[in-house]
């Protein structure tokens, strides 16, 4: 047990199955996996840094677009209005549902926020070779907000909403519109590229 004790890095339990089993010393580039479920356990080959900033700063630039541009265009009767993600949110406040409207705002602006804040956080210092400060709580902050962002679900609502007012006005979809969708595909590649093992042997 005392021989094993200076390797103890190399050990890793799977995400879905709890099994503990030891890295290969030589891993190539490609996923080890688990070899009881399956599961990946291991990326290598890959920048375990500039990747996840790369598109932590991608991010961070749709998100400023999705908040600053309209959402949704309407057309009803020679009338034209824009809406916007945060206008809605107000207006759920306005109607009485502060609840809804607090759901909304968490999982669709703070959350989303919080995740990329969290990926610029951690990734920017060590791109420059430094560990960042509460690197511990960021890391395991970053992993927990992830479930919480729920843009897609929101998206999913707009264009049901949509689908079901296209008989009575016309709806063109906005500049935010399609940056949410960009987004959401961002932050899922992203939420991907966070290895906790590989970030703890960097700076270890």
């Amino acid at each position: 047990m005392a021989d094993a004790l200076p390797h103890h890095h190399d050990l890793i339990a799977c995400h879905e199955c709890d099994l503990l089993q030891r890295l290969p010393v030589d891993q190539g580039r490609g996923r080890v996996r688990c070899r009881r479920c399956g599961c990946v356990l291991h990326h290598q080959g890959r920048d375990v840094v500039s990747t996840p900033l790369a598109l932590g700063f991608t991010a961070l630039v749709l998100f400023v677009l999705s908040n600053v541009y309209p959402l949704m265009d309407f057309g009803l009767q020679g009338h034209r209005d824009s809406t916007y993600l945060l206008a809605g949110i107000r207006e759920l406040y306005a109607q009485g549902m502060p609840v809804l409207a607090s759901t909304v705002l968490f999982t669709t602006v703070i959350a989303p926020a919080l995740h990329i804040g969290l990926l610029i956080y951690l990734y920017l210092p060590l791109s420059l070779g430094l560990r960042p400060p509460a690197f511990v709580a960021a890391l395991r902050l970053t992993q927990a907000i992830i479930p919480w962002s729920m843009l897609e679900i929101f998206l999913l609502g707009v264009l049901v909403a949509s689908v079901k007012l296209a008989e009575q006005a016309t709806i063109v979809a906005g500049p935010a519109a399609w940056s949410l969708g960009l987004l959401v595909i961002v932050l899922a590649a992203a939420a991907t590229q966070v290895h906790p093992h590989r970030l703890w042997d960097l700076v270890a």
